[in-house]
């Protein structure tokens, strides 16, 4: 029975991540870019300045909400959805597209990070345009709302959006307890005893507890551990990443020329036939992409439409940044610091090592800091890991809501603890093939919804451009909804 699970998930999986897939998905974020009038690079200053630069200036952005306001800040926005997407996949991810599609794999990554950025814009863009309250008074946004709502509101599309809202959050449910949970735990549980000797079943219970005390608080709760997880996790990664790289810097040449040759086919991956060492690089290099970041897959919008933010474009900038920060910065830290440290074969792209996974970029580490630099990692995993299982553990709660009601989630919430302990104590080999493929498969409905509703992120977009860049005295859009377009309205300022 398992054999045929197996094999009836292998071909489901290999069509939902296959080259089609992913033309899909890298189509969607082209057709994006040339919507929005290539916006991730023609205002990168602007949206540069209203993210990263706007921590440092605007109180609005870090000020948390009152306690009566179930919104969060938009910081905690961020961190929250960068907690979900910086993971294993900027470790072990980056690590499996270099074996498996050499060096010419980043180049690809990069390009899908380019245009994702975009696809990630549009839906938190509609995420937020269509989101409303539920009977808690928090924001409830995400594909499901923009599906029934959005592409429903169509002329004989109310069926196609109800389905397709009941799909997504169906997948992004059964995905929420396996990529979103149990994998992640168990790569931490296996760290924690390879690196430290700590038995899978204690890892198990000392996270389900941490988990649970933050879980169980809620939106709230979450952001509030994220907001300060997530800064730390990843200046300390950087830093260490940085190192290895400052000292492998007379590398830097020769890796790049391996990362431009590979993506171009001038050299076969690891020696073998160059025509399918290309498909290679393009195949592994945008699968990994999206893997880490997530771009398409309507999952971070789930957080962004929590906000406190009335601008859509305002907290859509952060989707951008969000891209930016996981596949630009951290993963291609993660592969200078493998390229450069003499474990593969620049020439050929082959690895010279038998190390795979975290243990390849453990190594790498090891290089300069010695029999630190697994530990490092090991380190690393457990608070990339764990800060996956935070963000997406509010992921499930709003597809759990959109199916049962918000009064149903305190179900979901314990459910989701209590697979934490199955997690690190598990063989979970089907259980991360299953979850991949319904994660694969939140991208279908969603990208159905952004390609059909992009003129109205075209719109949204252009509304604002005129409006904040240009100086155009003209009304806002910033919501679908007459009545929730009026709230948004009154004490509309320069911080939304």
């Amino acid at each position: 029975m398992i054999e045929m699970i197996t094999n009836i998930n292998g071909k489901i999986n290999g069509f939902v991540w296959g080259l089609p897939m992913l033309v899909l998905l890298v189509g969607t974020g082209i057709l994006m870019t040339i919507l929005t009038k290539v916006f991730q690079l023609s205002h990168f200053g602007y949206w540069m300045k209203h993210t990263l630069g706007s921590i440092f200036t605007d109180r609005h952005i870090t000020k948390h909400t009152a306690s009566h306001d179930k919104s969060i800040s938009q910081f905690q926005s961020l961190c929250t959805a960068l907690a979900a997407t910086i993971g294993t996949g900027n470790i072990v991810g980056v690590a499996s597209a270099l074996i498996s599609g050499g060096p010419g794999a980043i180049f690809w990554m990069w390009i899908v990070a380019f245009f994702g950025m975009m696809t990630n814009y549009s839906e938190n863009v509609l995420g937020i345009y269509y989101r409303r309250k539920n009977a808690k008074g928090e924001w409830s946004g995400g594909a499901m709302y923009y599906l029934r709502d959005g592409l429903g509101a169509k002329p004989g599309m109310k069926q196609v959006g109800t389905v397709l809202a009941v799909l997504f959050s169906l997948f992004c449910l059964l995905a929420s307890f396996g990529i979103g949970n149990m994998s992640q735990i168990n790569s931490i549980a296996g760290n924690m005893k390879a690196a430290f000797g700590i038995p899978n079943f204690i890892t198990g219970i000392v996270l389900m507890v941490l988990a649970a005390l933050v879980i169980l608080g809620g939106i709230k709760r979450i952001a509030s551990v994220t907001e300060k997880l997530v800064p730390f996790m990843a200046i300390i990664y950087i830093i260490g990443a940085l190192i290895v790289c400052i000292i492998n810097i007379d590398q830097f040449g020769a890796v790049f020329g391996a990362i431009f040759k590979g993506a171009f086919a001038m050299k076969a991956v690891g020696g073998g036939i160059v025509g399918s060492g290309v498909k290679m690089a393009v195949t592994w290099g945008m699968k990994r992409g999206v893997f880490s970041n997530e771009a398409g897959l309507g999952s971070s919008v789930m957080v962004h439409s929590s906000s406190n933010v009335k601008e859509p474009v305002r907290q859509d900038m952060w989707g951008i940044f969000e891209v930016f920060a996981d596949t630009i910065v951290v993963c291609s830290l993660t592969a200078f610091t493998v390229l450069s440290s003499g474990l593969v074969d620049l020439e050929t792209g082959a690895v010279i090592t038998s190390s795979a996974g975290s243990a390849l970029v453990g190594e790498a580490f090891g290089t300069v800091f010695g029999s630190a630099g697994p530990a490092f990692i090991a380190l690393a995993i457990l608070l990339f890991a764990f800060s996956t299982v935070l963000g997406w553990s509010h992921y499930g709660t709003k597809a759990f809501e959109y199916l049962f009601g918000s009064n149903a989630t305190i179900i979901y919430r314990v459910i989701f603890i209590v697979f934490i302990l199955g997690g690190a104590t598990m063989s979970l080999d089907l259980a991360w093939d299953l979850s991949d493929t319904f994660n694969g498969l939140m991208a279908i409905p969603n990208l159905i919804g952004v390609i059909t509703l992009s003129p109205v992120v075209m719109h949204i977009t252009k509304n604002y451009v005129d409006r904040k860049i240009k100086g155009e005295n003209i009304k806002p859009m910033l919501s679908a909804f007459p009545e929730i377009q009026k709230e948004q309205e009154k004490g509309l300022d320069e911080s939304d």
